[in-house]
């Protein structure tokens, strides 16, 4: 119960909020070359996919028939967790420096998809080689096109 109540929406919700907003964030860096800017879309970019999949899990379902619990309980984990993933790696762009806010937003990034990867391992039971190369090719997929369209449109 505790993996298809708690883990699941929050797995859910720390992989929307982590790989959803890689690209606008990192494009809004490379376009702008403000890290403030960037900082912005992130949070903008967060709370709005925090808000939009906690709804989305509580409506879902009423929690009756498939056992996942009560609506509510699910809407807010999944929505924190998504708000989460999303500004961990927009954190940084709190820095003035835009080499340094990116340098460590890679960091950033590299950590929450790996957790993402062992948290899926550890208690979804998925084959580590498996999740692992999932979740860093799909985040790292995301992660290219928000730094290919930065530098597309900044005219690089």
């Amino acid at each position: 119960m505790f993996v298809l109540q708690k883990v699941q929406p929050a797995l859910l919700g720390l992989m929307d909020g982590s790989v959803s907003t890689l690209g606008p964030i990192f494009a809004a860096a490379g376009l702008t070359g403000k890290p403030i800017d960037a900082f912005f879309v992130g949070l903008a970019a967060s709370v709005g996919a925090a808000i939009s999949m906690g709804l989305a899990e509580a409506l879902s379902d009423d929690g009756v028939v498939s056992g996942r619990g009560t609506p509510l309980g699910r809407g807010v984990i999944t929505g924190v967790a998504t708000l989460l993933g999303g500004m961990l790696h927009t954190l940084p762009f709190l820095l003035p420096n835009l080499r340094t806010a990116l340098t460590l937003a890679y960091v950033v990034v590299v950590i929450e998809l790996l957790l993402i990867a062992y948290i899926r391992f550890h208690f979804m039971k998925s084959p580590l080689a498996q999740t692992v190369w999932q979740v860093i090719v799909g985040g790292g997929v995301v992660f290219a096109v928000g730094v290919w369209l930065g530098k597309l449109g900044a005219g690089g």
